[in-house]
């Protein structure tokens, strides 16, 4: 147990420059105290002593923000961090050296029984209110940007962003578990997203046909200018013309 909990420890001072000491990490993080009292409601579950597991489960959300149901399943290093609004549901998988930002939620959209919940992968990050609903995996090493809602499976190494959300092109990259990557709030170098880079080609290509539209005006102005003038000399032609036939 306290080979764990050094463990936990260790994870933290990788993930978060804000933790400054052991003492600090023990008694002020609400994501490991979540973690700790999960181990043992889920062992409570497991023992087949549900209520008593629900409750345990009920004072980890009063005490610390953090609501893990007792029959989900988590891994060695995972990093809830901040925590507050989190929401891990009951058939939930969360692999090793995952880390989780407040406001995330591991749903369900069935009210059938069994796997309703998603599974992650080794090394996956999850950013602030991002939304995993449905009993798909995401994949080793994936990252899910802030706020996104996710409902299909992601590939591993693949960053998705957006609602609902869509793989980042360019992302995916191969996950190594001796070496896993570590993105702050699954905040990549690249984040362009595919539809924003469609909608910015399309904004370019309506400001040229803008231009070309303005430039054909302008020189549709300047032939009925010349038009007109062509006409008012041909009038003042005509007027002098019969001006000498009468003389």
């Amino acid at each position: 147990m306290f080979s764990r909990i050094r463990e936990d420890i260790r994870s933290v001072f990788e993930r978060d420059p804000a933790a400054h000491s052991t003492w600090e990490v023990l008694t002020c993080y609400p994501g490991m105290h979540a973690l700790w009292l999960h181990r043992v409601s889920h062992r409570v579950w497991t023992w087949g002593w549900r209520w008593p597991a629900r409750y345990l489960s009920h004072l980890g959300r009063f005490f610390t923000g953090v609501e893990i149901h007792p029959g989900a399943t988590i891994g060695r290093r995972v990093f809830i961090d901040h925590g507050m609004g989190v929401v891990i549901g009951e058939t939930a998988e969360i692999g090793d050296d995952c880390t989780l930002y407040h406001g995330v939620t591991l749903g369900g959209v069935s009210w059938n029984k069994g796997k309703r919940h998603p599974t992650l992968g080794k090394g996956v990050v999850v950013g602030t209110g991002a939304k995993i609903l449905g009993p798909f995996t995401v994949g080793d090493g994936a990252k899910i940007g802030s706020n996104s809602v996710v409902v299909k499976a992601v590939p591993p190494g693949a960053t998705v962003i957006g609602i609902p959300a869509r793989v980042v092109e360019g992302q995916a990259q191969k996950f190594d578990p001796d070496h896993p990557a570590f993105s702050a709030y699954a905040v990549s170098e690249n984040l362009d997203d595919p539809l924003n880079k469609v909608l910015t080609s399309l904004g370019s290509r309506s400001d040229l046909v803008d231009s070309h539209l303005a430039e054909l005006l302008q020189r549709i102005q300047e032939l009925e200018k010349k038009l007109e003038e062509s006409d008012d000399s041909m009038e003042n032609g005509l007027r002098v013309a019969m001006r000498s036939g009468e003389k």
